[in-house]
């Protein structure tokens, strides 16, 4: 009688054993598909929510102003976004016109950051006089802005992901009415 109700044991044992095993098994494929599909770390978007024209000085073949945008730092992911210090360019016909300092800040999980730039631009830089001062008589200049900010998604406090955020957008300056028309941002 020993013998079968030690055997009886011995494999209520292994059947506890195995279930315990099986029980952990399917918890660590739950926790490894929830980390995979819903925490899986996605770039940060940043993009120019609005802009207005400030301090603006028109002539026939040069101006100079001053931009006051609106950015935006969309983080999606569960973790923050921590970017380091970076810098907005404003380029006409591919020249840089102006720039602008990002200050290093933290977009929280989930959220949008929003913060507010002013970038100074002048038309010195510009070689093609002829193409500007044909924009100008037209009354609408081509812009384009440009910047990326690199940093680190920090899940959990535990698990740190460089991810960066590029932006770039075209806008029109119309000089008669000093507004921006038509910005476009990918």
């Amino acid at each position: 009688m020993t013998s079968d109700t030690g055997s009886v044991r011995r494999k209520k044992s292994l059947k506890c054993l195995a279930y315990v095993a099986a029980f952990v098994v399917f918890q660590t494929g739950i926790i490894l598909l929830f980390v995979l599909l819903v925490l899986k770390i996605r770039d940060p978007k940043v993009r120019i929510a609005s802009i207005s024209v400030e301090n603006q000085h028109f002539s026939t073949n040069s101006f100079s102003m001053d931009l006051k945008a609106r950015v935006t730092v969309k983080n999606t992911n569960f973790g923050h976004f921590k970017f380091d210090n970076s810098t907005a360019t404003i380029s006409y016909f591919g020249t840089a016109v102006g720039e602008a300092t990002i200050l290093k800040a933290r977009a929280r999980s989930r959220s949008t950051k929003r913060f507010n730039i002013t970038v100074p631009i002048s038309s010195s830089k510009v070689n093609n006089h002829r193409q500007l001062r044909r924009n100008l008589n037209s009354g609408v200049l081509n812009l384009s802005s440009t910047a990326k900010l690199s940093g680190n998604i920090h899940l959990f406090k535990i698990f740190k992901k460089k991810k960066s955020a590029e932006m770039s957008c075209t806008m029109e300056l119309h000089t008669n009415t000093s507004s921006i028309e038509n910005l476009s941002c990918k």
